[in-house]
């Protein structure tokens, strides 16, 4: 599990960072837009108090931490199941995408409260009012990786 091991340290590193360049040196959480290669790349500051889109959001500090809690929970869940799974590069990838995607995350909400979303794109005339991070782009190809690569890991010994 090496592979995910550094996947995941690389992925942590790489959300927090872009993360305290665009909130702490550029201050996006004062100013809220910045424009970038407007329309289709922005800086839009986001507090995500939920999970996607916002979904269960709430500011009770209870909520806070059940949504910690079920990010851990299912971080442990992969990690396990990947290693049973028989950890292959593939799979040991988007285990470490997903679980340091969540850890990003789970970083934000216990230093903030909310989840620090922020980039923001747009395409062919369509405004999009959402805002994503680095954290959040790991959870879902993590999760592609996992449904294309999962019960690949070669012939399973038939049971006797």
């Amino acid at each position: 599990m090496r592979i995910a091991i550094g996947v995941l340290g690389l992925t942590v590193i790489a959300d927090q960072a872009v993360k305290w360049w665009v909130i702490d040196r550029l201050a996006l959480d004062q100013r809220l837009f910045i424009p970038v290669i407007d329309p289709y790349l922005n800086f839009a500051m986001a507090w995500n108090t939920g999970i996607n889109f916002g979904l269960f959001g709430s500011d009770s500090v209870v909520m806070r931490y059940v949504l910690v809690a079920i990010a851990l929970a299912i971080s442990a869940f992969v990690w396990v199941w990947v290693k049973r799974e028989g950890p292959t590069a593939a799979l040991q990838t988007g285990a470490g995408l997903l679980i340091g995607g969540a850890l990003g995350n789970v970083i934000d909400r216990l230093r903030w409260g909310a989840v620090a979303d922020f980039i923001n794109m747009s395409c062919c005339g369509l405004r999009n009012p959402y805002s994503f991070n680095i954290a959040d782009a790991a959870i879902f190809a993590g999760a592609v990786a996992l449904i294309i690569f999962s019960g690949r890991g070669g012939p399973k010994q038939p049971q006797k």
